[in-house]
């Protein structure tokens, strides 16, 4: 309902105004869809061209969400993405974990998460256009750090059980890591199934090897 005051007459009328269509059975429910349609626009959108170029009209269109009701959730496009980015991390996260958990050796692990990262997502890794470092402000730059810092944590840890059982040999964990993720971010795999097989079971030899783990032992844990 709204309620009009006439400039002339002061004379207060009411009128029926249209009512926002909720999706889903609660309004908590209703923003999580619509986060949820966000998100997937703004991933498609990305896969399609840079960041720099997308505007929240055409993550609003794409995601069949009127272009005012954008601001209810996030104030501007970085917002939005380092939302997406968070979001897209943590479900990472929970399915690595879920799996390493199920995963005593930590040579194995290693594989595991080799191959998680080879089939993350890489929306917001490869989208077209300059790197997203150079397109956003140092805030959300700080921000994008952060989700790489937690997946690095897990990498971490990896690599310390391994050193302590004697799985891997002593070594430099916190420059082993930056490299093993600079090799496998944003790496591009065949679709076939046959060379996209071959190609991650490259990769995961190559980490291996560069752990420490000779080809004997790396054969014998294959």
């Amino acid at each position: 309902m709204l309620i009009a005051t006439d400039s002339v007459t002061g004379v207060r009328t009411c009128h029926d105004a249209p009512v926002p269509k909720i999706i889903g059975t609660s309004l908590a429910e209703h923003r999580e869809k619509v986060r949820a349609k966000l998100f997937g626009a703004l991933s498609q959108l990305m896969a399609e061209s840079g960041f720099d170029t997308i505007t929240l009209a055409q993550i609003a269109a794409l995601a069949g969400v009127g272009r005012t009701s954008v601001y209810n959730h996030f104030p501007d496009k970085e917002a939005m993405l380092v939302a997406f980015i968070e979001h897209e991390t943590e479900v990472f996260l929970d399915d690595l974990r879920l799996g390493l958990d199920q995963i005593a050796d930590p040579q194995e692990q290693l594989r595991a998460y080799v191959r998680e990262h080879i089939n993350l997502t890489p929306s917001y890794h490869l989208a077209p256009g300059p790197e997203l470092r150079s397109v956003v402000s140092f805030t959300t730059r700080a921000r994008l750090r952060d989700h790489v810092t937690q997946i690095e944590g897990v990498l971490r840890q990896i690599l310390a059980d391994g050193i302590a059982s004697g799985r891997f040999p002593e070594q430099d964990v916190e420059a082993v890591v930056p490299l093993i993720n600079a090799c496998l971010i944003g790496r591009v795999v065949p679709e076939g199934e046959t060379e996209r097989g071959r190609v991650i079971a490259a990769t995961e030899a190559f980490v291996l090897r560069a752990v420490g783990v000779s080809a004997d032992a790396d054969a014998i844990g294959a």
